[in-house]
């Protein structure tokens, strides 16, 4: 008898080989952030870390107003934290590797999950999009994120390691910030910079809870007053600082 597959017959179809199950990965983390869903948690997981950040990064450089020594001893106060039990400026540099392992899953899953859309619309829209639903810190969060992105570069460079500002002077929190925006093109790119910020926090606040799943009819407008005050807070605070430099304020 032979066992030499025959060929279909005329009117029978052809039976598709069965694919062999998908493997999964024992780290069902990487698994869950193959996911657009994944996406979207570490999204809003990494947002909350930086909603955290500028609040509280915010409210430390009040002390401007407040005077040098103050500002100067905030500074050298964040760089103790956790001494003698973790070396000097320990806790500071813990929390900056925590922000940039963030920062690089925020970017990268924002990046991954354009290319998602993308694939999954190839063509662009033939007509003008309805931008009913979708408002102007939605529409712009990309370009939002992008100059944001850019100015946190430029604000490492000048207030954390002095290379963009010819007058810093290490531990001298107070004099540094003055210097800085003294010089009218950086007080208006930070004016611009948290404008953006602003914007770009609006609409991540907004969406934080619906991607977390905190999502009822009956508490939206609560949602959006959140997402307003945090954003407005949290951009004037910022931008006071160069104007307040700037008109003589602080000096």
């Amino acid at each position: 008898m032979s066992t030499t597959q025959q060929p279909p017959r005329h009117g029978t179809q052809a039976v598709p080989p069965v694919q062999p199950p998908r493997k999964r990965t024992p780290l069902w983390v990487v698994d869950l952030y193959g996911s657009a869903i994944g996406k979207k948690y570490v999204m809003a997981v990494t947002g909350l870390v930086f909603m955290g950040y500028v609040l509280s990064h915010m409210i430390g450089n009040l002390k401007l107003y407040v005077g040098a020594s103050e500002l100067n001893f905030y500074g050298e106060w964040l760089r103790e934290i956790g001494y003698p039990a973790l070396p000097h400026s320990g806790l500071l540099w813990l929390l900056r590797i925590v922000l940039l392992a963030s920062l690089v899953l925020h970017v990268h899953a924002s990046w991954s999950l354009t290319r998602m859309n993308r694939r999954a619309r190839p063509q662009r829209y033939q007509s003008r999009r309805d931008y009913i639903a979708a408002d102007f810190a939605g529409r712009t969060m990309r370009w939002t994120g992008i100059i944001v992105l850019a100015f946190i570069a430029f604000h490492l460079a000048d207030l954390t390691f002095g290379t963009a500002n010819p007058s810093f002077e290490p531990g001298d929190v107070y004099g540094n910030v003055v210097a800085s925006f003294s010089r009218w093109p950086v007080a208006l790119l930070y004016v611009v910079a948290n404008a953006a910020l602003g914007f770009h926090l609006y609409h991540g606040a907004w969406s934080l809870f619906q991607t977390m799943g905190w999502n009822n009819r009956r508490f939206n407008h609560w949602r959006r007053y959140f997402a307003v005050a945090f954003a407005l807070i949290v951009a004037v605070g910022n931008v006071s600082f160069p104007i307040a430099v700037v008109f003589g304020i602080v000096s």
